[in-house]
């Protein structure tokens, strides 16, 4: 695995506070060219460093007013990578993890409402060859959200 410098932090550093900062500002900003930002973040992306930098949509004004936790007990833990592509096709499901402690697998959802919700749970995720049980818990308010910060 390829190592990051100090330059390489430092960027990651400016651009994870404001992904939109023209390169020009942020070469500016470490005292480089903006090609040479421009390679390091080419760099950085190819790395797998740098993984996504779109625009966050909040739900809630596509209708989605629920967001959801689910605990995900499987028959088999090694069930898990065939259940992965069945929470796939399931728009609602953002995340999905396999985990440890009570659960196999923890998938975060948003529906429309309670109503939304109760179809997908009782029609959609229980019905997955495999599942053998749900816990669900509803997000009632988001407190904290921000990527891992950035040490130089």
């Amino acid at each position: 695995m390829e190592k990051i410098d100090k330059l390489d932090r430092h960027i990651l550093n400016i651009i994870s506070k404001n992904a939109r900062i023209p390169f020009k500002d942020v070469a500016e900003e470490c005292g480089v060219s903006r090609a040479a930002i421009h390679q390091r973040v080419q760099r950085l992306i190819e790395m797998k460093v740098i993984t996504g930098s779109g625009y966050h949509v909040n739900p809630k004004f596509l209708g989605y007013n629920t967001c959801t936790y689910i605990g995900v007990k499987l028959e088999k833990g090694s069930l898990y990578k065939d259940v992965v592509p069945e929470f796939e096709k399931i728009p609602e499901v953002v995340e999905c993890h396999f985990t440890t402690g009570p659960y196999t697998m923890l998938i975060k959802l948003y529906a429309r409402d309670n109503e939304h919700l109760m179809t997908l749970l009782n029609t959609k995720i229980q019905e997955i060859p495999g599942v053998i049980s749900t816990e669900t818990m509803i997000s009632l308010q988001q407190s904290v959200k921000r990527s891992i910060p950035v040490f130089e």
